[in-house]
């Protein structure tokens, strides 16, 4: 019994190092064959859109707050979905219509971004319908 179970986390601990493995390759790879320049724009701090170099005082537009809170919310109500799929053999019905209520309350949710362009960058006013 324990050596099933050892079997099960040995593939595991593989795919890790496989991917560990395969992406320090890649990363290595595009950096010594990359062409490495330094110009004023590419080494300049940025932050979340906002021109580093401009009035601190100058009032700032949420739009950008706005659509990564938006994703935030979604990515993690996604992350419910994974219990669900890995169970989704031994649920009655009663977890499958709740389920189901969730991914309805899901898809309005984001019909009602679609409609009100909450996620589109250059128009954030939820009031323009």
């Amino acid at each position: 019994m324990k050596s099933f179970y050892l079997q099960n986390y040995i593939a595991i601990l593989d795919f890790l190092i496989f991917a560990l493995v395969i992406s320090s390759l890649l990363f290595l790879l595009s950096y010594f064959i990359m062409y490495q320049t330094h110009d004023k724009e590419l080494v300049s701090h940025y932050e979340c859109g906002f021109i580093p170099f401009d009035d601190t005082r100058k009032p700032f537009q949420v739009k950008f707050y706005l659509v990564a809170i938006l994703f935030l919310i979604f990515d993690l109500e996604i992350t419910f979905l994974f219990p669900f799929a890995i169970s989704i053999t031994g649920l009655t019905l009663t977890s499958i219509l709740s389920v189901s209520f969730f991914l309805f309350v899901l898809t309005v949710g984001f019909y009602i971004e679609w409609i009100y362009k909450g996620l589109d960058w250059h128009e954030t006013n939820i009031h323009n319908k």
